[in-house]
């Protein structure tokens, strides 16, 4: 299992909050493989405008 990169416990309370609902460990997991994935698309984005610092625009969610 690779590093957890959101709070499990803020997950899992709007989960349960938002849709009366348990949430599973592999959430936890795809979640933290999406929140990677974002980070490394957010560096590629800064390096190829020169910028050694990520910022909001360099980070582009698509599918929500």
């Amino acid at each position: 299992m690779a590093d957890i990169l959101v709070v499990t416990s803020k997950i899992k309370k709007i989960i349960k909050e938002k849709g009366d609902m348990n949430t599973s460990a592999a959430t936890i997991e795809v979640l933290s493989k999406a929140v990677e994935r974002l980070c490394l698309k957010g560096i590629e984005s800064a390096k190829a405008d020169g910028r050694k610092t990520v910022m909001d625009r360099d980070i582009i969610i698509d599918h929500i």
